[in-house]
């Protein structure tokens, strides 16, 4: 993790905001992150309310590191995105798909609870006549004969993202289907986030920026992963998706669309939203509009819980 600053500099730089989202998105509608004006820049500190400290302090080591430290050594100027479609009905796909012009990919997310994977074959179907490349993610969502079966049920496909919660199940799953295997939550959540390659069980490594500790530590788990590597956001506002597209602006090869437009599926932000260009998104600073920080300023008490929560992933840190 990086050096850490002053507690007290940290606090008094401290912005909680409440992002209004279109549509449910990891079963909320609302996203609450804390935003840090450093003088290096902006940091995002927006690690899930259920994450205990231990996990928490990566994200906002993450933070620490865009705001106080210098940036990047970069590559490209501009990313490929992918577009993301929540869990919705395959009704509400084509307005969904609207938000991410020029997009050649898609990203669907399958196996919601209360759903059934006639579900996910509908909406993958309406994605698929709109978008030429289609991935899905299922969050750990399926045991393997749920995920072989949805291999087989839902036709072409990039690759299927986390099918399963173990290592063990995903190299199982990996075995049985033609499709590709990525690998998500098996890597941000893991203590060694190279074990789920080592093991075999992924053809693609998804890595995100703040819970794996900032760009840096990024970077440096991707030398590592000898498989192509996917650079996607954790529902991050318009500062955490700047630093995702530098990252992946700084690895040697990127032959993956990027999972780095899921600003589209925010109401309100707290900087103008950038629309991809035939489906690239440009990367560059970004700076939050302060009469948007106001207006989407957190109530006092869910301050104070973050604060809180800073607090304690602050100790963690050093």
């Amino acid at each position: 993790m990086t050096a850490t600053p002053d507690l007290a500099d940290l606090l008094d730089r401290l912005h909680v905001v409440a992002l209004p989202m279109r549509v449910r998105f990891r079963g909320i509608t609302t996203r609450e992150v804390a935003l840090i004006d450093g003088p290096a820049g902006w940091g995002e500190f927006g690690a899930f309310p259920e994450y205990e400290p231990p996990e928490a302090a990566h994200w906002l080591a993450s933070a620490i590191e865009a705001a106080y430290q210098t940036s990047l050594a970069l590559r490209r100027d501009r990313i490929p995105v992918n577009a993301t479609i929540p869990a919705v009905p395959s009704g509400q796909v084509a307005e969904l798909l609207s938000r991410f012009p020029g997009a050649n990919t898609a990203k669907v997310k399958v196996a919601e609870p209360g759903q059934t994977l006639g579900d996910d074959v509908a909406r993958v179907a309406a994605v698929r006549a709109l978008v030429p490349t289609v991935r899905v993610d299922a969050n750990g969502g399926w045991s393997v004969e749920e995920a072989v079966a949805a291999a087989a049920a839902l036709g072409p496909l990039e690759y299927i993202e986390q099918p399963c919660r173990s290592v063990e199940e995903l190299a199982e799953v990996r075995r049985r289907i033609e499709v590709p295997v990525a690998a998500d939550e098996s890597i941000r959540k893991a203590d060694d986030p190279l074990h789920v390659v080592r093991a075999g069980a992924a053809d693609v490594a998804v890595l995100k920026v703040a819970p794996l500790g900032g760009p840096s530590a990024l970077l440096k788990v991707a030398e590592q992963i000898d498989v192509p590597v996917v650079i996607s956001s954790a529902l991050d506002s318009a500062v955490g998706i700047a630093a995702g597209l530098r990252a992946a602006a700084a690895l040697p090869t990127l032959q993956h669309a990027c999972g780095l437009a899921t600003g589209r599926l925010f109401e309100e932000d707290v900087a103008e939203a950038v629309q991809p260009v035939d489906g690239f998104l440009p990367v560059g600073p970004v700076a939050p509009d302060p009469a948007r920080l106001a207006a989407l300023k957190a109530p006092g008490e869910r301050r104070d819980w973050w604060i809180r929560r800073v607090i304690a992933c602050y100790r963690l840190t050093r």
